[in-house]
């Protein structure tokens, strides 16, 4: 399977890919089971490309352009809402990862960090043990309380620096936003990606 990554744009969730294209035989495209039909505001592509991972399938990376696409506003794309592709991305993040730890340390103790520890299931949010940041007032808060649950006394869970936290870590830090900051603090726990941490931003 081949996926050409195309021009890079930045919007208000950090740079993205327009129209990635994956490329692969028609046997492999009929094992997958073909796209998701389901109409309006279903995210297929994103579908698709998670059913080849599970059956198996890959991707390596093409660095030049091997199609054009015209880019319009009545494209299909726009009747999928933020909130649809992030709980498929949450719940496959789960599938994938997060069923295979016993516990895990978010790393953003902001607003996307926050968000996803709210998004994962009862069972995933309590084998979230910390948070980690580098932004000492949220440090020094010390923790934070997960409001919404109903579980009595509500989940405290306590934020360190990252040079504190143990991992494995689920990152929820944008790439080239930070000027390499974040990329040089990553770098200097030696850690290995698809073991010790994983990208979700």
């Amino acid at each position: 399977m081949q996926v050409c990554s195309g021009d890079q744009v930045f919007t208000s969730h950090g740079p993205t890919v327009i129209m990635p294209t994956w490329f692969c035989s028609r046997e492999w495209f009929d094992s997958i089971g073909k796209f998701d039909e389901g109409g309006k505001g279903v995210p297929e592509d994103l579908l698709f490309f998670y059913e080849n991972l599970r059956k198996g399938g890959g991707t390596f990376r093409v660095d030049h352009c091997q199609l054009l696409y015209r880019y319009h506003s009545g494209a299909a794309t726009h009747a999928v809402l933020e909130e649809t592709i992030w709980k498929n991305r949450v719940r496959f993040l789960e599938e994938r990862v997060l069923s295979h730890w016993s516990s895990f340390t978010i790393w953003n103790a902001g607003k996307q960090g926050r968000k996803l520890y709210r998004s994962l299931s009862a069972t995933n949010q309590k084998k979230v043990v910390s948070f980690c940041d580098v932004d000492q007032s949220k440090i020094t808060k010390g923790f934070y309380t997960h409001q919404e649950s109903k579980d009595k006394p509500k989940p405290k869970i306590p934020i360190f620096h990252f040079t504190e936290a143990k991992p494995p870590f689920i990152i929820c830090v944008k790439l080239d936003l930070t000027g390499g900051r974040f990329e040089e603090n990553l770098n200097s726990l030696k850690l290995k990606e698809g073991v010790d941490y994983y990208h979700f931003s």
